[in-house]
């Protein structure tokens, strides 16, 4: 297999390989001038799911062109680029946000990744993480694959292109079973696009209509901006292949109706927009339930109810309207500053919540604050926030966190590699409360969020919280 538009370097590769990512891919059945500016304006729905590289790739069936860059969405894409990107009687597009949570922030790591193999040309994005990459890499490699990246993607792209079958969508079922962990993928390849979410569900991909075309993305809020329809989630275990006969579904893996699901529910708490719909619910409406329930579990004395914006409103929300507390905005967030937690660096986080977050003395000074913030991960940026609270007059601030501890490291693709990292890996509650500054700290239980949220335990994955992982790390 032939890489085409990277070039070799010196790679870590003892890195992990996950990232959490944003994929979007349209079908169109007539030929589509403005098909890239539809890709650009559907990874800008997508940027808060990464935001250190972007790329893009459109195809007329017979080329690929492609263009990928560091930085955000409208940084790659905002002058000539898409113009670059136009072809002749394009047909597909493929587009990809990118942040690392493992591997190497470099170029060559850029998706989509673009190859060329026996089987033509294809270009493959990915959203989550395979747990066995490495060795899959390590026997590819002793079998004469050259590997150009440090990502997931190049593993799967090697494995399709050495299967026996001579098309995409067989040779995905002929090693499927051979792909440990998490995946939402979608393949622009020939005349077809083809999506494919893993047998357990963890990351999100949907599928929405707009005129002639057809869309694949990880989260609904694409189709939003578009003004496309939302018609149905990928399911687990399912295969959309799209092409000039339109689109077709099938279930790749043999045991997808006894697999135990296994959606991610930090989807639901911090990654996903509140305008994106998961498995029926609407976002905001699930964070503000989260907020009602952390509530009624809690034994609330404060003034005012202060949100961490932007991730935390939804649930501020709720805690306001079930505890009666006022909702006040004594926190304004810089639109323009990024998401702190997926930063790649702690340095950097610490830098960002300066500029990120800014109170405003007049609504705080002299209360009592009720501050509810989405999570606690390693703790950076609440640590901060209560330190400016009190410096512009806060009298007590009491924490609320609308996720329960988060213990353990994440496998499938969010940004918690290592349980040192995490401020709850081996703390109290009260050393917790003692470390971050505030006068109290409350966390959601596991079972009220199982029940705010509304799908069974057994259908979502809690690993970061409880250590139960659906597919053991090594395994």
């Amino acid at each position: 297999m032939e890489q085409e538009f990277c070039r070799p370097s010196e790679l870590n590769f003892k890195n992990k390989l996950h990232e959490e990512c944003g994929i979007f891919g349209v079908y169109s059945f007539n030929s589509n001038s403005k098909i890239s500016e539809l890709c650009h304006l559907g990874l800008l729905a997508l940027q808060h799911r990464g935001q250190e590289s972007a790329g893009m790739a459109v195809s007329n069936y017979n080329e690929i062109k492609s263009y990928k860059a560091q930085g955000l969405v409208n940084e790659v894409f905002g002058g000539e680029e898409l113009s670059k990107l136009k072809l002749k009687e394009a047909h597909m597009v493929l587009g990809h946000v990118r942040y690392s949570t493992g591997g190497e922030d470099i170029p060559e790591n850029i998706q989509p990744l673009n190859v060329n193999s026996s089987k033509g040309k294809m270009s493959l994005a990915h959203n989550g993480h395979l747990l066995n990459a490495l060795s899959l890499r390590t026997e590819l490699e002793n079998e004469g694959s050259i590997f150009h990246t440090s990502v997931d993607t190049e593993v799967l792209a090697h494995l399709l292109a050495r299967a026996e079958a001579a098309d995409i969508p067989t040779a995905f079922k002929e090693i499927h079973s051979k792909l440990k962990g998490a995946y939402s993928i979608i393949i622009l390849e020939g005349e077809r696009l083809i999506g494919l979410r893993d047998p357990k569900g963890f990351r999100p991909l949907v599928i929405g209509k707009l005129d002639d075309s057809y869309i694949m993305a990880s989260e609904t809020c694409a189709f939003n901006t578009l003004g496309a329809e939302f018609i149905r989630e990928v399911e687990p275990g399912e295969m959309i292949i799209i092409d000039n006969d339109g689109l077709k579904s099938e279930f790749y893996s043999n045991n997808q109706h006894t697999e135990q699901k296994s959606l991610c529910i930090f989807e639901f708490i911090y990654f996903a927009r509140p305008d994106s719909y998961i498995s029926g619910r609407n976002v905001h409406q699930v964070r503000r339930e989260i907020g009602r329930m952390l509530a009624r579990d809690s034994i609330v004395k404060a003034d005012i109810v202060v949100p961490v914006p932007d991730s935390g409103v939804s649930a501020a929300l709720g805690f306001a309207e079930e505890s009666g507390l006022p909702y006040q905005r004594g926190l304004i967030r810089n639109s323009y500053s990024g998401r702190t937690f997926i930063l790649p660096t702690q340095k950097m986080r610490e830098l960002k919540v300066r500029v990120k977050l800014n109170p405003v003395k007049e609504v705080v000074s002299g209360l009592r604050l009720a501050v509810i913030d989405d999570s606690i991960v390693r703790g950076t940026t609440i640590n901060s926030l209560i330190k400016i609270l009190y410096k512009s007059g806060a009298k007590k601030i009491d924490v609320y966190s609308a996720s329960p501890q988060i213990v353990y490291p994440c496998y499938y693709g969010i940004d918690t590699p290592e349980q040192s990292e995490l401020i709850a890996g081996d703390s109290t509650v009260e050393e917790i409360r003692d470390m971050i500054g505030a006068d109290s700290l409350t966390y959601l239980s596991l079972l009220g969020l199982i029940s705010a949220v509304g799908i069974e335990k057994d259908q979502v994955c809690t690993a970061c919280f409880d250590g139960d992982y659906p597919i053991k790390p090594g395994s």
